[in-house]
């Protein structure tokens, strides 16, 4: 299977231009290999790095104050073992 790098250039979030990784695509579109991508197509793949990097976007911008790994784990701990408890009657 040919396989052809396509290198594209995009913006970060900072606005600045930059160029990214090779976007790995067979000719006219055709299905991306499985160990070079996860995606089918590489219209698939710019699709979710689009939603992906628009996601980012709007965390980054949240405004809400971050909230500590720790805090976060010890949270969900205390969720799984009060329901082990509850299983466990």
């Amino acid at each position: 299977m040919l396989i052809i790098n396509i290198m594209s250039s995009r913006t970060d979030f900072a606005g600045k231009h930059m160029e990214t990784d090779r976007v790995y695509t067979g000719p006219m579109g055709t299905p991306l290999d499985p160990l070079v991508s996860e995606f089918a197509t590489a219209e698939e793949a710019e699709a979710y790095d689009r939603w992906f990097r628009a996601r980012v976007a709007r965390s980054l911008a949240d405004p809400r104050p971050s909230i500590p790994h720790d805090q976060v784990m010890a949270e969900l701990q205390d969720a799984i073992e009060a329901r082990r408890k509850r299983r466990a009657g």
